[in-house]
């Protein structure tokens, strides 16, 4: 894939170090979107900076900020040659990757969140393991901090999975998703440009959790994928994080729908790729739990005519049937038949 300014679709200004010549690419780029992110930007530049792989770039993609990230983005610019700041019109996550990406010089890419922050040894630890094996993707583990509470708790357990060797994309994504604990997020790990680029792999524009469809069809194509059980990453959980927000009424009605569009993306690449690579229980079983976690937005909904629309949405997408479809194990049939028995009667009420 080549970009110039003219086919480049992503439109943005661009402000690097002053009077730096690059001698070689760099192993690492590290793409970072960034809308309002407030106090813990400064955290979390720190924790990139203080990184021990230093053959790595620094994109951080100004999605509009109002609050003076993105002034905060350009200091750094200004004082270290590789951080590189792109400032665009707000367009949302995806949109901000894809530009991100259209620019990356790494061999291997990543998506930290700009409020998150990484231990030192992170990326030198997977971009070492990615070189001596080879490997398309390499991934670790990652520990949930609770703002409010102080407490902490790993992503995956070490009794549910430990570090393994290398593995096909296609087994490690069964393996990981066995687990019931493993994430689809793009800053679990680095990935292998080159992979991306062949297969144009870009982010859904609009998407919420674009990274569930992103991740899975990476580990698809991937050949050589590698997990350790270092916890190298801390995700911060707060009110302020998407995945957090309460929605009720219209506004949860339209983010449900994202839900379902990512039901019927996954479905859609699990036939895609049949044929090509194993399609494991668990990339079915995956479908129909993205889906029913619409069906218990259902129940928390307290707005009688979001519930309705939220119903009706889900019967116009043939969902119940996509469900049925993929449905895999007593445990997750029990659910989901009992949930459709739910909607069947709440349909009309």
């Amino acid at each position: 894939m080549v970009y110039d300014d003219e086919a480049n679709p992503f439109r943005f200004s661009l402000c690097t170090g002053a009077n730096v010549v690059m001698s070689a690419l760099p192993l690492l780029s590290i793409i970072t979107p960034m809308y309002n992110a407030g106090s813990m930007f400064d955290e979390f530049m720190q924790s990139l900076l203080a990184q021990t792989l230093t053959s790595l770039e620094i994109i951080i993609v100004d999605d509009g900020s109002t609050d003076g990230s993105g002034e905060r983005a350009d200091y750094y610019a200004q004082h270290h040659s590789h951080v590189r700041v792109i400032h665009q019109e707000n367009g949302g996550v995806s949109r901000a990757r894809n530009a991100g990406l259209a620019i990356a010089q790494g061999k291997y890419v990543t998506f930290p969140d700009a409020d998150d922050t990484m231990q030192p040894e992170m990326y030198q630890t997977l971009v070492t393991l990615a070189e001596q094996d080879d490997l398309d993707a390499a991934q670790c583990n990652a520990e949930w901090y609770f703002k409010h509470s102080q407490r902490v708790k790993p992503l995956i357990p070490l009794d549910r999975l430990r570090s393994t060797g290398v593995l096909s994309g296609p087994y490690w994504l069964n393996t990981a998703l066995k687990t019931h604990r493993y994430m689809h997020v793009v800053w679990l790990g680095i990935y292998r440009r080159a992979l991306i680029e062949q297969h144009q792999l870009l982010f859904e524009p609009g998407l919420h959790h674009q990274d569930i469809p992103w991740t899975t069809e990476f580990m698809l194509l991937a050949k050589r994928v590698r997990y350790t059980d270092a916890v190298l990453y801390r995700y911060y959980m707060h009110d302020a994080s998407i995945s957090n927000r309460k929605r009720t009424g219209q506004r949860n009605v339209e983010y449900q729908r994202h839900y379902l569009k990512i039901a019927a993306m996954l479905e859609a690449l699990n036939h895609r790729y049949r044929g090509k690579v194993k399609i494991y229980p668990s990339f079915h079983y995956q479908v129909t739990h993205e889906a029913l976690s619409v069906c218990h937005s259902v129940r928390r909904e307290p707005d009688s005519d979001a519930r309705r629309a939220i119903i009706a949405d889900l019967f116009a997408s043939q969902t119940h049937r996509r469900m049925l479809r993929n449905a895999r194990g007593i445990k997750q049939w029990y659910q989901l038949l009992l949930w459709l028995s739910r909607l069947y009667r709440w349909r009309y009420k």
